[in-house]
């Protein structure tokens, strides 16, 4: 990227494209390019029609002349009993290894913020992969957030979703 003029908006359903562009992407920086089941469809119907997340999309140029896409940070809102308010939970924060260092993820994390407090929200909550050490870096030192150690993630997929039938309360 030649010059570092970027901007950042809510993502429209005719950016699905796009959003599903950037997903396999992390997926590959994931070292997981098989797990990305996302289909357009599927993304249209979740981000847009019932919309269970939303996402910022970043692009090069200006709102007026906007270029190629740069990154995105997909989140929704969850609920902490312990506070009583809500929060924001950040699914996916991707920015292109050709725009990094450019202020992008930053700019990210000062949209999320603000969407954030205009929610009253809590907390924002991510996950980083333990190997991911520039970005472990980045959120502590750059944005002096603490890591959870005592807290380890859990996880049921499609099958042990399925699997929980077997634990429904009978009615006499």
């Amino acid at each position: 990227m030649s010059d570092s003029t970027f901007h950042i908006r809510e993502a429209k359903v005719d950016d699905v494209q796009t959003i599903l562009e950037l997903i396999k992407a992390l997926a590959e920086y994931e070292k997981e390019p098989d797990s990305a089941k996302a289909t357009p469809e599927l993304l249209e119907q979740n981000l847009f029609k019932t919309p269970y997340a939303y996402t910022l999309l970043a692009f090069s140029g200006t709102p007026e002349a906007p270029g190629d896409s740069l990154g995105m940070a997909l989140y929704f809102f969850n609920y902490s009993t312990w506070t009583g308010r809500p929060g924001l939970f950040l699914e996916d924060l991707f920015v292109k290894q050709e725009a990094r260092g450019k202020g992008i993820g930053k700019a990210f994390f000062a949209e999320l913020g603000k969407v954030a407090q205009e929610k009253n929200c809590a907390r924002l909550d991510w996950s980083v992969l333990k190997w991911n050490q520039p970005s472990i870096d980045f959120y502590e030192k750059v944005l002096q957030a603490s890591g959870m150690h005592e807290w380890m993630g859990m996880r049921l997929e499609e099958r042990g979703i399925e699997n929980l039938k077997k634990f429904a309360a009978r009615s006499s």
